[in-house]
């Protein structure tokens, strides 16, 4: 870390982490560090960062790394990782509010254990809330927009919003608003029902993803987005990328996933310079075949 920007780091109650390492972070288990990790204590120290920090400051927030490379090079500036205690869960009649840094599957099983349906798919998504908002993640047909009553987010000079599901402008795997915003809270809705049913339910989903996805590999979930079906003759990523002949397809240790090939996967000492090198292979094999430019679901940060 830089003596310029040790000194110019402000006064906080959480903590500071020096060239922070991302390996364990991440899922794919391979990353560069944070040139600084920061941890705060609460959302009060979180604005008061954001507050009084020099406005040139890079800042750049991460989850827990389900859906992230970060390059070798690792994230310069101050990388923001909301703790534990952002992660609280509270049942408010049919609604649930959890903090941002709250498992996706953690508040789909609080939602079943308070008899509240309609968030069973958040069991099938890896990752917190708060990437759930900011890419708006869904699957088996259902997607945060669809359970979503509000928001409450940070922006960069460390003002409080509070954000309606159509403040949010979601469409397919992204929302509009702002990027420098932080999301530490959200309000979801749920429907009265039967826990047990729930429970059953969230069973067959998890099930059927065992059975299709590399859910024990060290991977970063999907990998692209689903095209336009109009310009890719109704193919799902997917088959694009198993009719390019990418199933299996490895470049050192980074392989796509022969059981699921929209997921990269480090098969043991892959860098993230070599998965995202695969996966780059991958969306030019689709070009080239079927004139379909692949968008990257996984988000990418930081240098080479």
């Amino acid at each position: 870390m830089s003596t310029r920007l040790r000194d110019a780091l402000p006064d906080v109650r959480g903590t500071y982490t020096e060239r922070a390492p991302l390996n364990d972070v991440v899922w794919f288990r391979a990353a560069g560090p944070a040139e600084i990790l920061f941890r705060p204590a609460d959302v009060g120290d979180l604005r008061a960062f954001l507050m009084t920090k020099r406005e040139a400051m890079p800042v750049t927030v991460i989850g827990v790394g389900s859906n992230l490379l970060v390059r070798d090079g690792g994230i310069p500036g101050v990388v923001v990782r909301l703790p534990a205690s952002f992660g609280r869960c509270a049942v408010e009649g049919h609604l649930l509010r959890v903090g941002a840094a709250a498992l996706d599957a953690a508040v789909a099983r609080a939602a079943a254990g308070a008899g509240l349906a309609g968030l069973e798919f958040l069991r099938g998504i890896p990752g917190t809330i708060g990437g759930a908002l900011r890419m708006n993640a869904g699957c088996y047909g259902r997607e945060i927009k669809d359970v979503l009553v509000e928001a409450t987010a940070i922006d960069a000079q460390g003002r409080k919003h509070t954000l309606s599901r159509a403040d949010m402008d979601f469409s397919y795997r992204k929302t509009d608003a702002p990027a420098d915003f932080i999301f530490v809270e959200a309000v979801l809705e749920g429907i009265p029902d039967d826990p047990e049913a729930i429970r059953a339910r969230m069973n067959v989903l998890v099930e059927q993803r065992e059975a299709t996805q590399p859910v024990k590999a060290m991977t970063g979930g999907s990998t692209f987005k689903n095209p336009d079906p109009e310009l890719a003759g109704g193919r799902k990523a997917w088959q694009l990328i198993d009719e390019a002949g990418c199933r299996g397809l490895t470049k050192g240790a980074a392989q796509i996933s022969a059981k699921h090939c929209n997921f990269l996967i480090n098969m043991g000492g892959a860098s993230a310079g070599d998965l995202e090198a695969l996966g780059e292979d991958v969306r030019a094999r689709v070009r080239a075949k079927f004139g379909v430019d692949l968008d990257w679901e996984i988000k990418r940060v930081g240098v080479p």
